[in-house]
């Protein structure tokens, strides 16, 4: 089991860039898929890119081009780069892992993943 931990968020105009990290303690730290979700006010928690232990990525429509996710398996840290971003990109910023899962037979689905931190908030405005 992970303890996971995010920061970076904050408040950035539309157009700008702000980055992510998703910080992991625990054994067994390449086993798992981590991903990263997002929750806007009023809205269902979306999956928005996974990345595995080989750093094979996969991403949601609305965010491919814009953003890109790293891994440092060294470090135990995970990142979401995010460029052009949108007002509608405002939202809650969550990170999961799911243990000894296939990412390309997997969702980005919050049922598929456990271990989550308690989020950091990122603000886009005009």
């Amino acid at each position: 089991q992970l303890q996971l931990a995010e920061s970076g968020g904050g408040s950035v105009q539309a157009g700008g860039s702000l980055t992510v990290i998703c910080s992991a303690s625990g054994y067994r730290y390449n086993d798992y898929v981590v991903g990263w979700f997002r929750q806007g006010r009023g809205m269902f928690r979306e999956g928005v890119a996974a990345i595995n232990g080989d750093g094979d990525t996969k991403y949601a429509g609305s965010v491919k081009g814009r953003f890109t996710i790293s891994r440092d398996n060294a470090k135990k840290t995970v990142t979401l780069q995010m460029n052009s971003l949108k007002i509608e990109d405002t939202a809650d910023y969550y990170c999961a892992a799911a243990r000894n899962r296939r990412l390309r037979e997997m969702n980005i689905a919050p049922g598929e993943f456990g271990s989550w931190g308690r989020g950091t908030q990122v603000t886009v405005s005009s």
